[in-house]
């Protein structure tokens, strides 16, 4: 199994993602640069965080016309799994691979502290394969993190079980209290109807290594990479 971390110029967190796929969990990953096209026969493509294109205009909107998104758009849309985190998730969003959008925080200012979220859907991939159904202590670090989608669209996205975590707090409550950003339904993380394309706020990278004191990452970047080995 191979993953591809795809880096833009403004990524920040290309090196996080690798480290932890590569040391932490032991799976091969090679680094995709923004301007070629070749995925180099990946099983699953990461967006990682960051500023691409130093959020220029909007985050995610310029990284989209990447040479490299013209071959992740058509990845997906054949089923590829496509992995989206922070910034990434922007991405996906300005791209169409995933509904609604990401827009500037509630409270109009840049939020970089550790949140809950609890899983949702957890008898659908990938979050069937969480151990646990518990809430995760997570970092953001974001400015335009407040997801939104029209009525109708959220609908939909409830609908089809498209969301898979939700910020709450560490009791798995979820509340506008415990939302950072002022996301529509405390929403955190999204998938496509398709189940294959996934958006997460927050960072489950910062979040995977002992040292850091702090592992619950681990948890949501194993059910994925399960999801993404049993191709289901």
């Amino acid at each position: 199994m191979k993953f591809g971390v795809v880096i833009f110029p403004g990524s920040n967190c290309d090196h996080d993602i690798i480290y932890v796929l590569k040391e932490i969990i032991g799976i091969e990953v090679v680094e995709l640069w923004h301007k070629d096209t070749d995925l180099q026969n990946v099983d699953c493509v990461v967006l990682p965080g960051g500023f691409s294109y130093g959020d220029y205009l909007r985050s995610g909107a310029l990284a989209q016309f990447s040479p490299i998104m013209e071959s992740v758009i058509q990845f997906a849309n054949k089923g590829g799994y496509v992995l989206g985190i922070c910034n990434g998730f922007q991405i996906l969003c300005e791209a169409g691979l995933l509904p609604g959008a990401l827009l500037p925080n509630e409270k109009q200012k840049f939020v970089c502290k550790n949140v809950f979220i609890t899983p949702d859907a957890i008898k659908e991939s990938p979050n069937k394969h969480l151990q646990d159904d518990i809430p995760l202590k997570i970092p953001v670090a974001h400015g335009e993190g407040r997801f939104y989608a029209k009525n109708e669209d959220l609908a939909d996205i409830r609908f089809n079980h498209q969301v898979l975590y939700r910020y709450c707090n560490e009791n798995g409550t979820i509340s506008s209290e415990f939302n950072p950003n002022g996301s529509a339904e405390n929403i955190a993380s999204i998938c496509n109807e398709n189940r294959n394309v996934i958006g997460i706020m927050p960072h489950p990278e910062r979040a995977s290594d002992e040292e850091l004191g702090n592992t619950d990452g681990l948890h949501i970047l194993l059910s994925i990479i399960r999801m993404v080995r049993d191709k289901d």
